[in-house]
């Protein structure tokens, strides 16, 4: 199937509006010239008429005389480029005199109902104008005036005029064509430019970016677009590359352990209590495999967020106390007080179940950065349409400079300074991917040695 190309379609709508104005200029200018033709034509009859009219004179037996030798004198030494037909005639319509030019031919008579107004006819098969213009005395008809003129001129005029303008029309649109397809290919040189840009990039050269055109144009605006996906892009491949690269090493480790734990059990027989010892050990090792494996698939499911959202009625006092309950073995070890502050029965619009992965998940850092006999507050209060819920930690805190990265999967703040604390770095990434996805305001404030506040905000 024959198709445009992309130029070629711009020239051609091009064209077919240029086509149209075009069309309606050449109408007006035509219709134009004919009515300035026919008018002047028309009052140069009118003219003739009133000029004849002046040389008839009315006797007193209802007739009228014509000067015959003066007028045919004045006929003949008058000089018309366009000539002028002109015939007397009786009441009973009976020729009286002609001008010399009808020769042995009559104009034609018409009825009463034609009188004084223009008749396109023929004379001798030639097209003419005339007009039949009844003479009156006293109100009462004594004869008629014919006047006409020759249409060839006029004719032969619209005519040359008609077939300048159609053979102007095609070739006007013709070069308008090719003027068009000239300026539209210059126009979308840039799309061309965007195309081989684009034909270099592939997944192992997303590098490549399209140069911005001067003009800040709709070009320039679909240029900078995909520049910024292509950056969107680069960047998500390369925020899949290091999670990737975290997620093996992070698997890796629990594993090595494992493996290392296992192999020093059969070495060499060991006591009952040394065989407890490395098999408790191995089980913490599982369960920190396990809790990190559930973290990524977690994290995983809701990347491109496939989830669909269960929005319930969510009772915040009952959700906060069950995770706490969970975590009383880890707070009683650590002897941390939890001092909850609860003025009221709060409840929100929410999914539950991921509501209860955030919140556990920020009270689990609390418990778990806290220092011996720390404290740990948590709040809620309302204010107009905001629900809001503080968690406050006295802990070891994080650096103001961690805090913008403490949301990327794996990253940890100085974990060196506190070997003892162990942790993957998923549970903020996981915290701030699901509070994006339920639309909930997250706040973290922190500072080194004096602790951490989390601030999650609900609109009612």
């Amino acid at each position: 199937m024959f198709s445009f190309s992309f130029k070629n379609r711009i020239a051609f709508y091009y064209i077919i509006s240029t086509g149209l104005l075009i069309s309606v200029v050449f109408f007006l200018i035509y219709h134009s010239i004919d009515h300035n033709v026919n008018t002047h034509i028309n009052e140069d009859i009118n003219d003739e008429v009133q000029k004849h009219l002046r040389e008839i004179v009315i006797d007193p037996n209802n007739t009228y005389l014509i000067h015959v030798d003066e007028w045919r004198e004045r006929e003949h030494n008058t000089v018309n480029v366009n000539p002028v037909f002109v015939q007397f005639l009786d009441i009973n319509k009976q020729l009286i005199d002609k001008s010399p030019n009808l020769k042995g031919i009559q104009l034609k008579v018409y009825s009463t109902k034609w009188n004084n107004k223009f008749i396109d006819t023929y004379l001798n098969k030639k097209p003419i104008r005339q007009i039949q213009v009844p003479l009156l005395d006293k109100n009462k008809v004594v004869g008629y005036l014919l006047i006409a003129m020759s249409l060839d001129d006029a004719t032969m005029i619209l005519m040359n005029l008609q077939d300048t303008l159609l053979i102007a029309f095609p070739l006007i649109l013709a070069i308008l064509f090719l003027i068009a397809r000239f300026i539209a290919g210059r126009s979308i040189k840039p799309v061309t430019l965007i195309t081989e840009t684009s034909s270099k990039i592939t997944k192992d050269n997303l590098q490549e970016r399209i140069s911005l055109p001067q003009n800040k144009d709709e070009l320039y605006v679909l240029s900078k677009t995909i520049n910024d996906l292509l950056d969107r892009i680069e960047n998500a491949v390369e925020r899949e590359k290091q999670f990737a690269s975290h997620a093996s090493h992070e698997l890796r480790t629990p594993l090595t352990v494992l493996k290392g734990t296992l192999e020093v059990l059969v070495r060499k027989p060991r006591t009952q209590a040394e065989y407890e010892d490395k098999i408790k050990y191995g089980i913490s090792e599982v369960n920190r495999l396990n809790t990190l494996v559930d973290q990524l698939l977690l994290l995983a499911r809701f990347e491109n967020q496939i989830q669909s959202l269960k929005v319930e009625k969510v009772y915040l006092n009952a959700m906060i106390l069950d995770i706490l309950t969970r975590f009383s073995s880890k707070i009683n070890v650590k002897k941390i007080s939890i001092n909850p502050s609860f003025s009221k029965d709060f409840n929100i619009e929410s999914d539950n179940y991921l509501l209860s992965i955030i919140i556990s998940n920020i009270i689990s850092n609390a418990i778990k950065y806290s220092n011996e006999k720390g404290t740990v507050s948590i709040q809620l209060s309302q204010n107009q349409n905001t629900t809001t819920c503080t968690i406050t930690d006295n802990g070891i805190g994080i650096a103001k400079e961690d805090l913008d990265k403490i949301f990327n999967p794996f990253y940890r703040s100085n974990p060196t300074q506190h070997p003892e604390i162990k942790g993957s770095g998923l549970g903020l990434s996981i915290v701030k991917r699901l509070a994006d996805l339920l639309n909930i305001q997250f706040e973290i404030h922190s500072e080194v040695g004096k602790g951490t506040t989390v601030v999650l905000s609900f609109e009612n």
